[in-house]
């Protein structure tokens, strides 16, 4: 995999409304996307690094710092309901360039960091596996937190059908974190997704492993990092 050509995609549509315009908000020195866009840049095996947004100035904050924003995403591709297979599979098309394998960072995960980014494409390179994504160890478990409502009743999402009577017996659980998917282009465009049945996961701490959404999210970001 060492002379393999890997594209950075980063998607950050405007019109957030969590928390209104997260991408570009200042959080400690910079905007938050810029915290992405550097830890592609110093991600040495990266050949190219864009910015997929619908919104301006996004793109000129993301030029600023050094990616690239080779067109402006089309407004189908900017709502709520947009799929990201569809907005990568539009990058994709749009640079017609031969890639190998695509690393997809979403914008809103500041604490990952290129270390982390090296790493799980280390594991990419090193396994026979179409794709790669991060991961977060649950605080809570779905065997034993996880219910749904029924006619008033709870009941068990999984059925523990007298496996585990503690909750220390349970086995560990992942959630997906979004900061990072790396996937072979071949294997994207046969099949459109970035998850499969043989798809390894990148285990990240849970500090790393924060996503702004909402601004709640934003002052967490901020208290770690000592600012307000």
């Amino acid at each position: 995999m060492s002379n393999s050509k890997v594209l950075a995609i980063i998607p950050a549509r405007g019109g957030s409304k969590g928390l209104p315009g997260k991408n570009i908000k200042i959080l400690g020195d910079k905007p938050l996307i810029a915290w992405t866009i550097e830890a592609a840049l110093n991600s040495e095996f990266i050949c190219k690094v864009i910015v997929t947004t619908d919104c301006q100035e996004i793109a000129s904050v993301a030029i600023r710092y050094g990616a690239e924003v080779p067109f402006i995403r089309p407004t189908e591709l900017a709502t709520d309901s947009a799929a990201t297979v569809d907005v990568i599979d539009h990058a994709i098309t749009f640079l017609d360039e031969d890639f190998d394998v695509i690393v997809v960072l979403q914008p809103t995960s500041p604490f990952r960091t290129q270390i982390d980014i090296q790493n799980a494409f280390e594991l990419y390179s090193n396994n026979c596996t179409p794709s790669v994504v991060s991961v977060m160890k649950a605080d809570k478990s779905p065997y034993w937190y996880f219910f749904r409502e029924n006619n008033n009743k709870i009941q068990p999402v999984i059925t523990l059908e007298g496996q585990f009577s503690r909750r220390q017996d349970l086995p560990d659980s992942y959630l997906l974190n979004g900061a990072v998917y790396i996937v072979g282009v071949k294997d994207f465009q046969r099949d459109r997704k970035l998850i499969f049945n043989d798809t390894l996961s990148f285990v990240m701490s849970k500090e790393s492993s924060i996503d702004i959404d909402d601004i709640m999210d934003f002052k967490l970001a901020q208290l770690i990092l000592g600012v307000k």
